[in-house]
């Protein structure tokens, strides 16, 4: 027994010893690998994040690489020499010559490659086109960083305005980061520790000891996607969005970072019924993302996420495996664009307007409390109907362009306006909060089926539009319609397109063969003819008469509606006379109700294999592969004005005619606040 007992003991000795050996060993390993500290880790700190991040040095080779693609591709982008200093109201919001600081970047030398995807996205940013933007799988939200306290934008009974904790902040938070919540209940002070639900709606008088609104406003300047300065500034702000599988929250900005970037953040707050002022300092926490692959170590991390992948760069769509839409592969872009993407079968086939973010669309939750129930026939993800209390207003709330094959959402929006006008509504709210565009040609059925047909519908129900006409976009056009793309694949070929007078182009011609020359900004540049519609005849037939008076629309959202919502929003305000709307805006800044307009976006991807099924890979002036995991979008082609129509429509104004403003019983509840626009607005 007395032997027996000493061994047991010795046993568990060495056990311990054994133990406190790999203990020690996992710990050099993680101070000599800072990515191994992080690996396979749901929840880790930005500075943790940041720490592997910078550990990896600028590779000459790449660098050089990644500004060639980037340069070379943004040939293709129509914007280029426009946003290098773009026309009133906009000209102190966009002008970034893009060109010069590529040039700049090229010979900068940097501290890490971190460092030097942060200068270049930012960069690019600066454009405040969500059309152009870099995003590197590597670093762009792999990790999320993420705060409880989103924030909302709210106007009292006497007009003064100020930043709140949203209301359902700490609902959000428990039911999104149910696992993470207590580290932030362990972060407040002694006073309010475990009390973080007590901070919803609180007043925010400060973020880091300033006025809030200094921090809204140096946001504003990296955050990109939009040209207006408002839009940019609700984008710091909580929302909501008809989503794909239900109704989901957008938790902001400030609550939801793309990059580790900041640490944590000192709030001064007076929390609801209370006339104490608090300071409480919360932690942001990193939540590794639905965009990156797990990973142990630097090496891992490295060769998962930041090499690229088989979609990275372009393929000849006539290798023998991908001559039908059907087997075409998924665009690497569609992770961060900001609609629910379709097959690329559809893609190819029913073309595109959306916008890009360095974050992909969000799936919060939004809390069951605000969710509009009972949705009426014809109401099927994205689209959305209810009819309001009045019984006069119907409401469609559409949460993207896209979201469901390009069929159903035609039908279903006939389907539902149609049973909205049966049931009585003579006035109609189209919400299209946080609507980051889709299916260019449902735009334009959306506009055709509530106006009617009249001049401005049919045949062209949306904006004529051009694209850029350089040497190498000729060389592809010319190669396209001489027998390089048989089944009509491409971009190029003459048959997707239509003459100014909505007469389609036949096949064989060499569309860009007369490029139109014009001066931008002191530049030279080249430009296709005036394309006219390419959506009608619709798949199914639009009504004969109007659903609804234009003058009894009200397009409705927190501006932050582009790309193809904008194409629709723009039509319906300056052609039909629709209202305008955006919510919880500043009242010292003009809102717009939509923004980057484009025309048609599209990426590095694909115009990497319209160059390369056309054989052109090897000319000089085409991009090489990217060796990184990175995307580049572009604005292939940019619409016309309404107003000024020998002028792009991006950068004409788009005042809103109604800045609603928010209340604490409103915010964030889309009923809530259609019924008060229906009362204040209709």
């Amino acid at each position: 027994m007395v032997a027996g007992g000493f061994l047991s003991l010795l046993s568990t000795v060495f056990s311990a010893v054994r133990f406190a050996h790999a203990e020690t060993n996992a710990l050099a390993v993680r101070a000599s690998d800072p990515c191994a500290g992080i690996g396979n880790q749901t929840w880790s700190s930005p500075a943790d994040v940041r720490a592997c991040f910078t550990s990896f040095p600028v590779d000459a080779e790449e660098k050089a690489r990644i500004i060639e693609v980037v340069n070379k591709t943004l040939a293709f982008h129509t914007s280029v020499n426009y946003e290098k200093l773009a026309p009133a109201p906009f000209t102190l919001d966009v002008h970034e010559d893009l060109l010069a600081d590529l040039a700049r970047i090229s010979s900068q030398k940097y501290a890490s490659d971190f460092d030097l995807h942060i200068d270049l996205s930012r960069t690019l940013k600066r454009l405040n086109d969500g059309h152009c933007v870099y995003i590197n799988y590597c670093y762009d939200s792999l990790f999320t960083s993420y705060l409880p306290t989103p924030l909302v934008h709210l106007t009292d009974k006497f007009g003064i305005q100020t930043v709140h904790i949203a209301p359902e902040a700490f609902s959000v938070a428990s039911a999104e980061f149910g696992d993470e919540i207590k580290t932030w209940q362990n972060a407040l002070p002694d006073s309010l520790k475990g009390q973080l639900a007590s901070l919803s709606g609180a007043k925010v008088l400060a973020i880091n000891g300033l006025d809030p609104w200094l921090a809204v406003d140096a946001n504003a300047k990296i955050s990109g996607s939009f040209q207006g300065l408002a839009t940019r500034e609700l984008g710091f702000f909580s929302s909501y969005n008809a989503g794909a599988s239900g109704w989901t929250y957008n938790v902001g900005q400030f609550a939801q970072q793309s990059l580790p970037l900041t640490d944590s953040v000192k709030l001064t707050v007076q929390r609801v019924n209370s006339t104490k002022i608090e300071t409480v300092t919360l932690p942001y926490r990193a939540r590794f993302g639905t965009t990156g692959v797990k990973f142990a170590n630097s090496a891992e991390f490295r060769q998962n996420n930041c090499k690229a992948v088989s979609s990275t760069n372009g393929i000849n769509y006539y290798d023998g495996s991908t001559t039908k839409r059907s087997t075409l592969p998924v665009n690497p872009a569609n992770k961060f664009r900001q609609a629910p993407m379709p097959s690329p079968s559809e893609e190819r086939k029913h073309l595109l307007n959306v916008m890009l973010d360095l974050q992909p669309q969000t799936d919060v939750t939004l809390p069951p409390g605000l969710t509009p129930s009972d949705p009426l026939p014809g109401s099927s993800s994205v689209v959305q109907f209810h009819l309001l209390s009045d019984k006069k207003t119907g409401v469609l709330a559409l949460g993207s362009f896209s979201g469901d094959t390009y069929e159903n959402l035609l039908e279903n929006l006939l389907t539902g306006l149609q049973n909205l006008k049966k049931q009585g509504a003579t006035q109609l709210i189209v919400d299209v909060s946080n609507n980051g565009g889709g299916y260019i040609c449902v735009a334009h059925w959306l506009h055709r089926i509530i106006v009617g047909p009249k001049d401005t519908s049919d045949p062209q129900a949306g904006l004529d539009t051009e694209t850029r006409a350089g040497p190498l976009a000729q060389l592809i056009a010319k190669a396209a319609v001489s027998g390089k793309d048989p089944n009509g694949l491409l971009l190029y070929n003459s048959i997707s397109w239509s003459f100014a007078n909505n007469t389609y182009m036949p096949a064989g011609y060499d569309w860009l063969a007369e490029p139109v020359k014009k001066t931008i900004n002191g530049r030279q540049d080249a430009f296709s003819q005036r394309l006219g519609q390419e959506c009608q005849p619709f798949e199914f037939d639009p009504p004969a008469e109007a659903l609804f008076d234009p003058k009894n629309v009200v397009v409705l959202g927190n501006g932050r509606c582009a790309s193809s919502c904008s194409l629709f929003s723009i039509t319906m305000a300056k052609e039909e006379g629709a209202k305008t709307v955006v919510y919880g805006g500043r009242n010292s800044v003009s809102q717009q109700y939509c923004g980057t307009v484009g025309g048609q976006s599209t990426d590095y991807s694909t115009i990497d294999s319209e160059i390369v099924t056309t054989g052109l890979k090897d000319y000089p002036l085409a991009p090489p592969d990217f060796t990184t995991n990175s995307v580049q979008g572009i604005t292939w082609r940019l619409a016309f004005g309404v107003d000024k129509p020998n002028e792009p429509e991006e950068w004409q104004n788009h005042p809103a005619d109604v800045n609603l403003h928010l209340t604490a019983d409103i915010v964030n509840k889309p009923l809530a606040i259609w019924e008060q626009v229906a009362k204040q607005v209709l």
